[in-house]
C-alpha cells in the first residue's frame, strides 16, 4: 500500500515548520495519487520549482520515497504561473506546494535527483 498524496503533504508541511520554515498548500490535487509540484522561495528572492523526477530517478533501496528533480529557478515568481497553470490544464489532479525553507537547506525536506 502506498502513502496517499494528502498524507504525504501534510507530512512535508510538517517537516518545514518543525525545521523552523514556512508552507503553504496552494492548490490541492487528488487525495490518493495526485501529483506534486513545489515552490521554493529563498530568502533573497528566488524562486525555484520543483516537480516529479521521471520514472528512470525509482529507487529500489527507497521504494516509498517520492523525488523531484528541478524543473526551473528564477528570481521572480510570476514566471512559474503559466508553467502551473498549463500543468493544471494537463492534469487537474495535481498539487502545489509553495515552501521557504528557512535555515535547513531544501534538500533536507524533499528527495532531489540530478536530471
Amino acid at each position: 500500500m502506498r502513502v496517499t498524496t494528502d498524507l504525504w503533504v501534510s507530512a512535508l508541511l510538517r517537516r518545514v515548520f518543525s525545521a523552523g520554515g514556512f508552507a503553504a498548500v496552494v492548490k490541492r490535487g487528488a487525495t490518493e495519487a495526485g501529483a506534486v509540484f513545489v515552490l521554493s522561495r529563498g530568502r533573497m528572492g528566488e524562486v525555484a520549482l520543483y516537480g516529479p523526477a521521471p520514472q528512470t530517478s525509482y529507487d529500489s533501496a527507497k521504494p516509498d520515497e517520492r523525488f523531484f528533480t528541478m524543473l526551473d529557478a528564477s528570481d521572480d515568481g510570476s514566471a512559474f504561473d503559466a508553467r502551473l497553470e498549463r500543468e493544471k490544464k494537463f492534469d487537474p489532479d495535481i498539487w502545489v506546494v509553495e515552501i521557504e525553507a528557512g535555515t535547513v537547506p531544501f534538500e533536507e525536506l524533499l528527495s532531489v535527483k540530478a536530471e
